[in-house]
């Protein structure tokens, strides 16, 4: 590692993941190799304000998840704080907490398109922006489409583009269909011990299949783009 990496930020990669797979593991990698920093901390969230919670895994589960995925990789951490922290997960009071620890480290926020679309309804997203730098993930350069912007001063960083989401995945589980080569082997041990996603929501694969022709194969891309980041 690089002097200048090594003194380098962090960067802060929040979501459900429910469970964690492939698309997350390439675009933390896209981040951590684009950005000045040193590491990036995967948090994540216990209870967030934007999901049902019977839909989703326990926390406990999506962590021990989160942490399968990325271990044996020096470039990635996982942080439990969310998780142990009582009632809704906000990203703002995550950052006051980091930055109130380590005031001489710089924040970088890693966002998705669809997160960036609804950041201004985000709990004080004017103070989010002053705590860390707002970095929104664009998948394949933005060739699909304009990204809106998230109304506060941000950077646009261009990822890798891999059409599967974690909302995919789970409506494939409960169709006793595969998940080997979509989510790492140690988080599909997980899983099938577990019993996760029994009775997944299949609107996401009923969808794809209704969608024919040239409508629907554009109909399919616009509803993996949107599953993709708002599933993290």
């Amino acid at each position: 590692m690089s002097d200048e990496r090594a003194s380098g930020g962090i960067a802060l990669f929040g979501g459900t993941f429910d469970p964690p797979h492939i698309g997350h593991l390439t675009v933390a990698q896209d981040a951590f190799d684009a950005l000045p920093v040193h590491r990036v901390v995967w948090i994540p969230c216990g209870h967030p304000p934007h999901k049902r919670p019977w839909r989703l895994s326990s926390p406990e589960v999506r962590l021990e998840m989160t942490r399968a995925a990325v271990a044996g990789d020096e470039r990635f951490r996982v942080s439990d704080r969310e998780v142990r922290r009582k009632g809704r997960s906000y990203t703002v009071d995550t950052l006051r907490e980091l930055v109130g620890a380590d005031p001489a480290t710089r924040f970088f926020l890693l966002i998705g398109p669809d997160q960036a679309a609804a950041f201004r309804s985000w709990r004080e997203p004017d103070e989010i922006a002053r705590l860390a730098r707002v970095v929104v993930m664009v998948p394949g350069g933005g060739s699909f489409g304009r990204v809106t912007s998230p109304g506060v001063e941000h950077d646009q960083l261009p990822v890798t583009r891999i059409d599967v989401s974690s909302s995919e995945i789970r409506a494939r589980l409960g169709e006793g269909r595969q998940l080997r080569y979509l989510v790492p082997d140690p988080v599909r041990a997980i899983v099938e011990r577990e019993g996760l996603y029994p009775h997944a929501d299949r609107t996401y694969m009923a969808a794809g299949r209704v969608a024919s022709g040239a409508a629907g194969a554009g109909r399919r891309h616009a509803m993996t783009r949107a599953t993709r980041w708002t599933e993290r």
